[in-house]
């Protein structure tokens, strides 16, 4: 029949004439000044897009995916003592990002219907996500090793700290792996310190001394 002919067409279309458009605004709001203007007419992808919001969601999951994907490498290869202004940076970034690319793509998905109808979610929430996975979950014990060490606050200013500890937070439930820790930064999200635990606490900062000893972290 004609159907298949013309639905070839228009995915044709997209992926020659539309997507790519996309692609380079994605890139200039995950990797430069997010209030920068982009040129792009969104009315005119908005025609084609509605008929491919399945199609538009895979593409732009895969084109985080891998963004994030060099985020994480770019992180390995930091020094220690770049790591948590690195991973600071990073999530801002992709957080001031998300400001951008959320409302121009719920505005391509036809007013919402596609992620909250078809997919039940939330999309930025789905993108949140993927930092968590694709970033912050490769890095989080390292992270938590350097705020601990003793060192750390003369090379890394505290409010820094503070907004990775805050940042990791609000990614996922990482505070029951060093409630002393996060609770140090976020204050709120523990009860007051009963002396039984003290003993607890001790133990795990001495856990944490010999993790950075072992991986060459001075004392």
């Amino acid at each position: 029949s004609l159907r298949p002919v013309l639905n070839a067409m228009a995915v044709e279309d997209y992926r020659k004439n539309h997507w790519p458009n996309l692609e380079k605004a994605i890139d200039r709001l995950l990797l430069y000044n997010p209030t920068d203007h982009i040129s792009v007419s969104y009315a005119q992808i908005y025609c084609v897009c509605q008929q491919h919001s399945e199609l538009l969601y895979n593409d732009l999951i895969m084109k985080i995916t891998s963004h994030l994907q060099q985020v994480s490498i770019h992180l390995e290869a930091s020094p220690p003592g770049n790591v948590i202004e690195n991973f600071n940076d990073a999530l801002t970034q992709y957080t001031a990002s998300l400001q951008c690319i959320v409302p121009v793509f719920m505005y391509l998905f036809q007013n919402k219907f596609y992620i909250e109808s078809k997919l039940n979610s939330d999309l930025r929430k789905d993108l949140m996500k993927l930092f968590a996975d694709q970033v912050a979950e490769k890095h989080v014990n390292t992270l938590m090793l350097l705020i601990k060490a003793h060192s750390m606050p003369f090379q890394v200013q505290p409010s820094t700290m503070a907004s990775v500890v805050k940042g990791l937070y609000s990614l996922q439930p990482w505070a029951k792996l060093a409630p002393a820790l996060f609770s140090g930064f976020i204050p709120q999200i523990n009860p007051p310190t009963e002396e039984s635990l003290l003993s607890d606490y001790a133990a795990y900062d001495k856990k944490l001394q010999m993790e950075l000893s072992m991986n060459g972290f001075p004392r």
